[in-house]
């Protein structure tokens, strides 16, 4: 048992569980417009461990202490799948559109910059990360931008105003879905970040989640998709019901692999 629960926090805190979210909301976006392949969604799951490693290499110092002691003994295994994952990257990349690789680099900027203080350039010591405010939206911008509009250009696939609406849609989600997250580290988080629990409160957060996802919801309704109205309403409610229940003393495992499942039961439902 010992070890399966060592395998199981290495799978979720060396970033494979995220990844495997980022495959299947790519996954998704391709097949709602009937596109099966499979390489831009294992392109997107590699590029996720190698990009959230690096943040969580980065940040090692701010984070709390039993989890920076858990990077500390598994630093070099997270490194070791961070170049394989790299060279995996590389290899699948090769296949892509020019197009829809340079649709990458604003998102590559965010995600270098997100850690890694620019600031240090001139003397300041901060990150994109410690700009107030901005952090949820700067992750559900990359989220949306690589899961939805990467694939669908990768394909040709013409960006018309229903995937203008999947995009806004993945936006919202990836906000509602992150909040529990933020809720989680209340405590932990720098005044300064001024995340929406810090500025609202959690009770609010909770209600402005919920307004999100009746936004999301309705956005459905304007893709004349009974089916994916379904599903929109299932993800919808799954969401609410973690994010009502999420505390800032919560498990370590209830964002970080419950919540984070959301996008993969997501696609288990649109495949079965």
């Amino acid at each position: 048992m010992r070890i399966i629960s060592r395998l199981f926090d290495f799978y979720i805190f060396a970033n494979i569980h995220v990844a495997l979210a980022t495959f299947s909301l790519t996954k998704i976006s391709l097949l709602f417009v009937g596109n099966e392949q499979n390489e831009v969604p294992l392109f997107v799951f590699f590029s996720t461990i190698v990009a959230y490693n690096y943040i969580r290499l980065s940040r090692k110092p701010t984070m709390k202490s039993w989890f920076s002691s858990w990077i500390d003994t598994h630093k070099m295994v997270i490194v070791g799948l961070s170049l394989v994952s790299f060279m995996a990257m590389c290899y699948l990349g090769i296949e892509l559109r020019k197009k829809a690789i340079l649709s990458l680099v604003p998102f590559f900027i965010a995600t270098f910059f997100y850690a890694f203080p620019y600031g240090r350039l001139f003397s300041l010591h901060m990150s994109l990360r410690t700009i107030a405010g901005i952090k949820i939206f700067l992750i559900a911008f990359c989220w949306a931008g690589v899961t939805v509009l990467f694939p669908l250009l990768n394909y040709d696939i013409a960006i018309t105003s229903e995937v203008i609406i999947i995009c806004v849609q993945r936006f919202l989600f990836i906000i509602v879905i992150t909040l529990p997250f933020d809720i989680r580290d209340l405590s932990h988080d720098d005044d300064h970040l001024k995340t929406i629990p810090q500025i609202i409160g959690v009770v609010k957060s909770k209600k402005l989640g919920l307004l999100l996802l009746m936004c999301f919801l309705g956005l459905a309704f304007l893709l004349h998709d009974i089916d994916q109205l379904k599903t929109t309403f299932v993800i919808a409610l799954i969401s609410l019901m973690f994010l009502i229940r999420s505390t800032a003393d919560q498990h370590k495992y209830y964002s970080a692999f419950f919540v984070e499942s959301i996008p993969i039961i997501w696609l288990l439902l649109v495949l079965f």
